[in-house]
């Protein structure tokens, strides 16, 4: 049967509106494919749309979902280094595969604990990195909007904890390349550099390559570009693969040692030359420190206090050498080591050691702070000497006297009695070397005046005495309220000081004038 054309033409035209609809219908079924916005520019990976352009390190172009990408990585100078600073951690080669991929032209990367994939190309010095999610199935995956707003909230304040924190931080991989560093480590790369140099990825580390060890602190310090010194106490650790460093300021620290060590310096320096010995114990009884003049004075072997003896076995060494004194036992050696030891903690102790060499030796000890000790040795012979040569000479001075029969007195220009001998203890009834106070001219010419009549010599002797009248020799005769006549003699001596001798006379004998208010 025969169809005529114009059936013929409206049977097509049906058919062709049956089929545009169809299309329409299943343009909006899941999984077929759409264009939204631009397109992006393919290279084998449709399935990417995180793709970076970079020419020389500079970035070229960035789809937008890259450009956030890279909003989230850490600060650097510029985008490149941010973008290796982010992608580093999560592909182990990425450094690696990009410092040869102009000589290889294309790069694949897995990532290490996720499914994403990188794929890089080169052409004509053009990068292009792009970023696959990896998820191949034929699910979507769907992420909790709650989840996702805790974990940013939480990245943010990681990132300014960070940012902010003043100490020095940085990851390093198993080759000792830095995959990551913080704001300070940053700033003080910065500072090691020359104006002219650029700062470029990967980072120079700062440190020496044999750091600390794990769980340790280590003094390093880093020399700047105009030649300053900063100090930092190093530590590192691990953690997901990687060793974690960190490097706190130690500049106050380091100074204060440094300034700690000088003084310690000039104190050594000092105690070395000084002529008294020191030995200086710490809280456990150890030698912590001593000088040379302990080594000479007390004749020690230095390897012996190298070697930090204690209290008690220095002190029985210096038995051993002869230069303590001898104890009766050895039990009371022994309590005198304890009695030694307790005294010198109040600061009590101080004692003059009579060696069997015939040396004197003063041993002082002192407190120091934290319960050290201080012991001093100092040799007195010659000053021990010397003074029983003074006492020798005072007590031959003093026989001398005692053997004169005339009754002598002594007085310094200040008008004290410093001086007597037997004779005038005889006569007057008073001995100043018993008295336990000063005796003046005003005391002494009192007691002359008690014994004797009235005269006005004891009112001239004063006054020559204290200096309120000429200092010349003088003589008179007194009378004793016994009848007896008393000569009197005042001489000046050298000085300043005043000489006064009495003796009993017989003054008619003599033919003198005994003096009852009248002098001469």
């Amino acid at each position: 049967m025969l169809v005529s054309w114009d059936f013929a033409l409206l049977i097509a035209m049906v058919s062709l509106g049956t089929a545009l609809a169809a299309l329409w219908v299943v343009s909006f079924l899941p999984g077929w494919p759409r264009a939204e916005g631009r397109a992006q520019p393919s290279n084998g990976d449709g399935d990417a749309n995180t793709v970076f352009l970079f020419e020389e390190g500079i970035l070229l172009d960035a789809t937008p979902a890259a450009r956030r990408l890279l909003a989230q990585a850490p600060e650097a100078d510029n985008e490149w280094n941010c973008l290796c600073a982010l992608l580093s951690p999560r592909f182990a080669d990425f450094k690696k595969e990009m410092g040869r991929l102009a000589d290889t032209g294309m790069a694949e990367l897995d990532e290490e604990d996720g499914p994403a994939r990188l794929r890089a190309t080169w052409a004509g010095g053009v990068t292009r990195i792009s970023l696959m999610d990896g998820d191949h199935g034929t699910g979507e995956r769907m992420i909790d909007p709650q989840c996702l707003a805790a974990l940013n909230t939480e990245l943010g304040i990681l990132r300014r904890v960070a940012a902010q924190m003043p100490c020095l931080a940085w990851e390093q991989d198993d080759g000792g390349n830095i995959i990551w560093a913080n704001r300070a480590y940053l700033a003080l790369v910065e500072r090691t550099i020359e104006q002219d140099e650029t700062l470029i990825w990967p980072l120079p580390d700062l440190f020496p390559a044999d750091g600390p060890q794990e769980g340790q602190t280590q003094r390093q310090s880093v020399t700047l570009a105009d030649g300053e010194t900063r100090w930092f106490d190093r530590s590192r650790t691990h953690a997901a693969g990687v060793s974690v460093h960190f490097a706190l300021p130690a500049d106050a620290i380091a100074q204060a040692e440094t300034e700690l060590d000088k003084f310690t310096q000039t104190l050594t320096k000092t105690f070395a030359g000084l002529p008294t010995g020191l030995a200086i114990f710490d809280r456990a009884r150890r030698l912590v420190m001593f000088n040379p003049a302990l080594v000479d004075l007390c004749m020690l072997d230095p390897q012996f206090l190298i070697a930090r003896p204690t209290l008690a076995g220095f002190l029985d060494k210096l038995r051993d050498k002869r230069m303590i004194p001898e104890q009766k036992d050895y039990r009371s050696w022994r309590e005198k080591i304890t009695a030694l030891e307790r005294e010198a903690e109040t600061g009590l102790f101080q004692e003059d050691w009579t060696l069997p060499s015939g040396q004197t030796h003063r041993v002082t000890g002192q407190p120091h702070p934290d319960g050290a000790l201080a012991f001093l040795f100092e040799d007195i012979s010659s000053e021990i000497s010397l003074t029983r040569g003074f006492r020798a000479e005072i007590d031959m001075g003093q026989a001398v006297l005692d053997s004169i029969p005339e009754a002598i007195a002594v007085f310094s220009p200040a008008g004290v009695l410093t001086l007597s001998n037997r004779a005038y203890t005889t006569m007057w009834g008073s001995d100043p070397s018993v008295s336990l106070n000063q005796i003046g001219i005003h005391e002494a010419s009192r007691l002359w005046r008690s014994r004797c009549v009235k005269s006005d010599l004891w009112n001239q002797i004063r006054d020559a005495v204290s200096g309120l009248a000429p200092r010349r020799e003088r003589h008179a005769t007194v009378r004793l309220r016994n009848g007896a006549a008393l000569s009197c003699r005042v001489a000046p001596i050298s000085g300043g000081a005043t000489l006064i001798g009495f003796r009993q006379v017989d003054a008619e004998a003599k033919g003198e004038k005994v003096l009852s208010g009248a002098h001469s």
